[in-house]
C-alpha cells in the first residue's frame, strides 16, 4: 500500500505496510540484524545495549555522521521500535497464512518532511523485500515526482491566507542553503531577481538581503508599495531546509494559486529540473479549488 501520514497526539506519523511470504521469524532478523539492515536501511546502524548510532559511510567525512538513537522496544518476533535523532520508527510483524504482514510507522519531526520522508521509507522497505525475497532491488532512478506526488496527496503544497497576507512553508529537502540561494537569485540582488516572483506580480525594490537567509522586496500595486514579499530560508543539520514564503496584504484565491504555482515551479529549480514556459491552466485550476475554500477578499491583489 502507499504511504499514509496520520496526526496522533498531534505528531506527524507515516504509516505503510508489506506483506512478505516469510515467517515473522525471518522477517525479525531482516528488520533487526545490522548486518541484515544494511542490505535496505538508509543508514549503517551499530548497536550497543540500547544504544544506537548511524552512519553514512558512503558519504563525504562532513555529512558521514547519522546522528544517536535508542532502542525503544524489542519483542521478538513482534515489535522493533528504536528512535532515530528525533524520530520513532517501529517495526510490528503480524503472522499471515502465507507470511506476515510488516506494518511500519515513522513518527517524524516535521509535518514538513513527510513529502520527501515517504519516498525514502517506500524505496527502503521495498529493498528490504526484495532482500527477504533474494532478489535484486533496482532503486528508483525518479525522485522528484516521487516527492512532489506525495506533497501534493499530504497537502503540504497548500498555502494560507493569514490576516497579514499570503504565507507558504515549504520543505526543500536536504540542498544547502547557498546552492537554495543561488537557485533563487541567479547570482544578483541589486534588483529583484526574476525567480522571486511570479508572472502576475510586480515587484519594486529590493529592501533587505541578507545571504542565504533572506530576500524581500516591495511589491506595487498601481505603481504604488502595498506591502513587502519575503523568502526567508532555513536549514538544520538532519532535517533539511524550509522556505518561508510571505507577501505581505495580498489575499485571494488568485494570489494563492499563483504562488502555489511559482513554490511548485521554484522546488522543482532546486532539484535541478527548470520549467517553462508558466503553466496557465495549472494557475487557473489552482484558481479554482482555492475560490472554492475560501471566500472572495476585498484586497488588492497582484
Amino acid at each position: 500500500m502507499d504511504a499514509e501520514l496520520r496526526m496522533i497526539e498531534g505528531k506527524p506519523v507515516l504509516r505503510f505496510e508489506r506483506r512478505l511470504r516469510h515467517s515473522p521469524e525471518k522477517v525479525w532478523r531482516v528488520v533487526t540484524e545490522p548486518a541484515e539492515m544494511k542490505h535496505w536501511f538508509p543508514a549503517e546502524v551499530t548497536l550497543d545495549g540500547r544504544a544506537m548510532r548511524f552512519t553514512f559511510p558512503d558519504a563525504a567525512p562532513v555529512d558521514a555522521d547519522g546522528g544517536e538513537g535508542e532502542l525503544l522496544e524489542s519483542d521478538p518476533p513482534k515489535v522493533f521500535a528504536f528512535r532515530w535523532h528525533n524520530d520513532v520508527l517501529r517495526f510490528e510483524l503480524l503472522p499471515t497464512p502465507d507470511g506476515c504482514l510488516l506494518v511500519f510507522t515513522a513518527v517524524i519531526t516535521s509535518k514538513l518532511s513527510a513529502g520527501r520522508d515517504a519516498p525514502g521509507w517506500t524505496a527502503c522497505l521495498d529493498a528490504l523485500v526484495a532482500h527477504a525475497d533474494g532478489t535484486e532491488f533496482k532503486p528508483p532512478t525518479e525522485h522528484l515526482a516521487r516527492i512532489e506526488h506525495h506533497i501534493a496527496e499530504f497537502g503540504l503544497d497548500e498555502g494560507t491566507d493569514t490576516p497579514a497576507g499570503i504565507v507558504f512553508v515549504r520543505d526543500l529537502v536536504w540542498i544547502p542553503l547557498h546552492d537554495v540561494w543561488s537557485v533563487l537569485t541567479e547570482g544578483t540582488t541589486a534588483t529583484v531577481p526574476p525567480r522571486a516572483a511570479h508572472p502576475g506580480l510586480t515587484p519594486g525594490r529590493v529592501t533587505r538581503a541578507e545571504p542565504p537567509h533572506l530576500l524581500e522586496y516591495e511589491w506595487l500595486h498601481d505603481g504604488t508599495p502595498q506591502g513587502v514579499v519575503r523568502w526567508e530560508f532555513t536549514h538544520e543539520h538532519l532535517q533539511g531546509t524550509t522556505v518561508t514564503l510571505t507577501q505581505e496584504n495580498a489575499h485571494g484565491p488568485e494570489a494563492l494559486a499563483a504562488w502555489h504555482v511559482h513554490m511548485e515551479l521554484f522546488f522543482a529549480a532546486t532539484q535541478g529540473d527548470i520549467r517553462c514556459p508558466w503553466p496557465t491552466d495549472r494557475e487557473q485550476e489552482l484558481t479554482h479549488r482555492y475560490a472554492a475554500h475560501q471566500p472572495a477578499a476585498d484586497h488588492p491583489v497582484e
